[in-house]
């Protein structure tokens, strides 16, 4: 399988393509993609027997296509605490090359990956690792903005977009963090919480893109 079909795979999985199906124009926005190039690879797709895919419907992924992203995603995460852990990458570096090693290394270099890291559960961004037999952890997570004021949670995952990962580590974000929502900007404004002990703000884009313990 060609990389750009294992890029389609894996995001279809990320939007919940594994459960219900996923319109063109979502798959589209995530892979900034014109949407008539969408519909091409997703025709393609079907044919493989991957996804099953039904015009102005969507597409849901087949079990070999969960099979296939789900290999995809073990790699990737495992790649990301090696590249953090070992060599001292940040996060959005960590994420970046990890995208291009999970579509080289073959299965046999990932198990020994695993088994050096020591088999760990969570990739550094907080998202589930999944085991060597597909089997994935269910956690169930809520947004920071969904917080009362004066709530207490702890940080267990982060988008992994480039741009809101430099933002949050900036800011002395990691998984585990203890964090207190003390107040909401009116119309949107900027979060204040408490971080560690600490007072920090965050927009409130970068909040909704940031959960934590239900």
């Amino acid at each position: 399988m060609t990389r750009n079909k294992e890029d389609y795979i894996k995001e279809i999985y990320k939007l919940g393509g594994g459960e219900h199906r996923i319109g063109n124009k979502q798959i589209a926005e995530v892979l900034n993609i014109a949407p008539a190039s969408v519909t091409e690879m997703l025709i393609r797709l079907s044919k493989e027997g991957l996804i099953v895919y039904e015009p102005y419907k969507g597409s849901k992924l087949t079990a070999e296509g969960i099979r296939n992203a789900i290999t995809l995603l073990r790699g990737h995460r495992l790649w990301e605490v090696f590249l953090i852990e070992q060599l001292g990458y940040t996060w959005s570096e960590a994420h970046e090359d990890a995208e291009k090693l999970e579509h080289v290394a073959p299965k046999r270099l990932i198990d020994r990956l695993d088994e050096y890291l020591g088999n760990p559960a969570y990739c550094p961004h907080g998202n589930v690792i999944p085991k060597a037999d597909g089997n994935v952890k269910t956690i169930l997570l809520k947004s920071l903005t969904e917080m009362e004021v004066g709530e207490t949670s702890y940080i267990r995952r982060v988008t992994e977009e480039n741009e809101l990962m430099d933002y949050l580590q900036g800011l002395g974000v990691h998984i585990g963090s203890s964090v207190t929502v003390r107040k909401y900007g009116a119309y949107e404004g900027p979060v204040t919480i408490e971080l560690d002990g600490k007072e920090q703000q965050l927009s409130f884009k970068a909040a909704g893109l940031v959960f934590v313990e239900e």
